[in-house]
This record gives C-alpha cells, structure tokens and sequence, in this order.
C-alpha cells in the first residue's frame, strides 16, 4: 500500500519507506493528481500549469514519461503489460486513485467535514485530523498557483479543526488548558471571530471574568483597525453575558477523559509534581515546556522540535513577555523557553518576574548572538542557562533537559563571550562560611560538569552531589545551579585558562 503525505512536504511511502518520485517537475505531476482528488486531470492541464506561458514542443512526451517512471515507482511489482492501479489513465488525462485514508490531505478534509455524534467524537476527529498536520501543505510546491491555492483552502480547514476542537472541549467542560492555545490562536488570525469567542468564554469559566472582556476588548481593536467594523452580534451577545455573568455561560461539569486521542491538547492540568524532577520511568508524565518568541517561524520550528521528541509536551506559546507571564500562571509549565529581545515585555523583564513567583519553573533564555549584552544580567536573574537560536535540535533538548535535572547548560558560544567578561580577574576569594569541600564543588559546577560527573570525579554517589549542591544554593541565597557560575567568575575561583572551563 502506498500512502501519500501532502500535509507538509510532499512525499509518498510504501511499507514505511519513502519511494523515490523523481524531480521536481515530475513530483509535481502526482502532487497536481492528488490536489484533483481522485478526479481526472487533463494532460493540457497539465502542460500548462508545468510550463506556463510557452511549454516545450516535446511537452506531451515528456508528461508521459513522467507518468511512465511514477508509475514504476508506485507500482514496482506491477507486470509491464498490466493495468496501472495507482496513476491510471483517464482520458483526457489521468488521475490518481486512492483510498481517503491513503491519502493524509484526503483523510484530514474528510475528517473535518464529517457530522459527528456529539462533542467528544468531535473532540476525538478533530485531534486526529490535526495530528496529521507535518508542517505547511505541499511545501515543495510554494511557486505553483494550483499548489497555493490548495494549500490556502487546507490550511483554512486546519482553522476551523482548530475550532471545533476547542469548542467541543469547552461542550465537554474541559477549559483550563485550552487557554494557551486559543490565546496564540486568536492572536495569530486576529479577525476570526470565532477564535475571540471561543477564546473568552475559555477565559470566563476559567474564573477570568476580566480577561474574558480583555479578549473581546482586543476583538474589538482588530476589527476596528483592520475592516473599520465593530465586534459581531454573537461576540456582542457574549460581552453583555459575560457583564451580567449569565448562567447558561458557566462550564458543564467535565465529562471522562475517554474518546480522547493520546496526546490530547485539552488535557486537564497535571497534579503538582516538584520542579526539578524528570521522568526516569516509562507512563512518567512529559515534561511541560513553554515556547516565548515573537517571531512565528521561530515558535513553530521549536513546536517542531519539541512535537518530534518523547517525553517533551509544548503546553503554550508566547510573542512577547506579557504573554508569557501570564501563561506560565496559566499552564505551569516546567521549562520556559524565551527568546531575550521581545516586543512590549523583554525576555529578561518576563524571566525575573518569573522566577521571583513562589515555585518558578526553570527558564532557558534564547538569544541569536553570544555576545547579547543581556546575558550576565539574566544569569544573575536566575536562569538554567543559555543556547543560541541557531543551535542544533539535539543541544536544545538536552539544555531543558539538563535544566529540569538541575544542570546548568550555556551554548560554547555564549561560555565563551561570559569567560571574557571575567578575564582580568586574579585573586581568588571564595565566599565567607564555605568549605574547601565547597569551594572545589562550585569550581566543578563552573566548569560545566553535570552532577554525575561530578560524582565519577570525587568519587561519591551521585545523590550526594546533588544534595551537597542545593545545599550550597541554599546557603548561598541563589535560585539556580546557573548562579554558581557566575559567582566563581566573579570571585575569581575559575579562570578563563582553567582546563574545562
């Protein structure tokens, strides 16, 4: 069986390999058959949209070869005489015959415009169709007029699955952790009125009455800015229910988790579990990260990220600092990752406010240079440390990883830029009260060595390390494993010459 992926880059896979479609004229032959769906495509159609304006005289022939070699790729154990089953000739041209589910495009509008026996089957589709989405549709084909019109009408369905989601969840009362995502939502299609709706009513049976008429405050500006209208009469009705706190508003009592599809967005909130602390076994709840940047590429390529790795569950994301204090109140994430430089609130204002709250989760800070003037103010703020935007996906990971386990991560980039800070320092000078113990700790700390590193170097279990560094942080008056190394450039215990460091 073949199967056809045209929700991101364009690709078909057959016994979980992805077969080989040629280049990319050709590719776009098959993709031009499946955006028909299921329906024939003439080969003058064809020709034109390939070649517009003036095709090759050899144009036909070269469509049929393309046919020709997809065909051997869809069907390579197909007998030369025998009929084609996948890409069949259908005159005036050919067409692509596929079952829905064989085709994810086909699949996910199938999925979307389905009736469906009441909000938790809703609930159910919707999470499966978006769980189809690998990125922008037919990706490879962006230069292609047929291609962006395809994709323009997909992603229209993605919004309104995004929709129906959140609305069959409120039908179903569950609210809560809905809010991150209506919240990035409405903010990202400003004039989609059912975004705003769905958004403050989430915000007023979340307890949030005066977000509630925030949102639609903000409703109100976008549409006046945009189309000089006023808010419609269903968001109108909505903002005087809301001031007169009418009872057919109030949240129905949640329903089961069942018919829900692992992974589920709409969760509710995890119990209380101490920060600090990874899962180490398998059923062990994800670790909650949550994404502040204000460019939209950067957010969705760190969704991407985050999405591929196990263990990991993006539960918000922010533009601007604002955003993201009041989210992490919201989700309670445990990593927060945040850009430095953003708009109205920066990333170093949003980080202190943070980490100054009872039970901060930790925070990773995001910058596109090493040298950001900001990153020995935000280090002494109490961050778990630092990676630069262009860094691999695998030193991302392992940075909120490390910081969760209460190890401190600084990209080589930034390390370095820090070191200089401190360079013409000399003489030592340990804080008063500490041990030698102590201090030969701090410097290990400094150095960049995890807690078991530690252990295999002075000999001792691991748990003991990790005891003996909360306690230093502890007396020391510091918030995270990040601040000891800053005090031992300051002070002078680490050099920039010293091995390791």
């Amino acid at each position: 069986m073949v199967i056809f992926r045209a929700l991101g880059p364009f690709e078909a896979i057959s016994d979980g390999e992805t077969l080989d479609l040629g280049g990319q004229r050709q590719q776009a032959v098959l993709a031009r058959l499946l955006v028909a769906g299921g329906r024939a495509v003439p080969v003058s159609a064809l020709i034109d949209e390939l070649w517009p304006g003036e095709p090759p005289a050899q144009a036909l022939s070269t469509i049929q070869g393309y046919v020709s070699r997809l065909r051997r790729a869809l069907e390579p154990g197909r007998a030369p005489r025998e009929e084609a089953g996948i890409l069949v000739s259908a005159p005036p041209g050919y067409a692509l015959r596929a079952g829905v589910e064989d085709v994810d495009s086909w699949h996910f509008e199938h999925l979307v415009k389905s009736d469906h026996d009441g909000p938790a089957a809703t609930l159910e589709r919707m999470e499966t169709a978006l769980g189809l989405w690998r990125g922008p549709a037919l990706a490879g084909f962006q230069e292609l007029m047929w291609a962006q019109a395809e994709a323009m009408r997909l992603d229209e369905l993605r919004l309104l699955a995004v929709e129906r989601r959140a609305d069959a969840a409120l039908r179903l009362g569950r609210t809560g952790a809905l809010i991150p995502d209506l919240e990035a939502h409405a903010s990202a299609h400003p004039l989609r009125e059912e975004a705003w709706r769905l958004l403050a009513l989430a915000l007023y049976r979340a307890g949030r009455q005066g977000d509630a008429l925030g949102a639609l405050r903000r409703a109100r500006e976008a549409l006046r800015d945009e189309l000089g209208l006023d808010l419609g009469p269903t968001l109108q009705r909505l903002e005087q229910d809301i001031l007169a706190q009418a009872g057919h508003l109030d949240a129905p009592e949640a329903g089961p988790a069942s018919g829900v599809s692992p992974g589920a967005r709409v969760a509710p909130a995890v119990p209380d579990t101490p920060r600090g602390t990874e899962p180490a076994r398998a059923g062990a709840r994800a670790l909650r990260v949550l994404i502040a940047d204000d460019q939209a590429l950067v957010r969705t390529g760190l969704k991407v990220i985050l999405d591929s790795e196990p263990g990991l569950d993006l539960v918000g994301e922010a533009e601007n600092g604002e955003q993201a204090i009041a989210l992490v109140r919201d989700t309670r994430p445990d990593v927060v990752l945040m850009d430095i430089q953003m708009p109205r609130l920066d990333g170093l204002a949003a980080a202190r406010r943070i980490l100054a709250a009872e039970a901060p989760p930790k925070v990773i800070m995001m910058t596109t240079f090493g040298t950001d003037e900001n990153l020995y103010a935000a280090l002494r703020a109490g961050v778990s440390g630092f990676v630069l935007k262009t860094s691999a996906p695998e030193q991302l990971i392992a940075a909120v990883r490390a910081a969760v386990a209460g190890d401190a991560l600084l990209d080589p980039a930034v390390t370095t830029h820090l070191i200089s800070a401190f360079a013409g320092r000399r003489d030592p000078s340990a804080p008063e009260g500490l041990s030698d113990a102590d201090v030969d700790l701090i410097k290990l700390v400094a150095r960049g060595f995890t807690n078991r590193q530690i252990a295999m170097t002075l000999d001792v279990p691991e748990g003991e390390v990790a005891g003996d560094v909360t306690a230093l942080l502890r007396a020391l008056g510091l918030v995270d494993r990040a601040q000891l190394v800053v005090l031992a450039y300051e002070r002078g215990l680490v050099s920039p010459g010293t091995p390791g460091a």
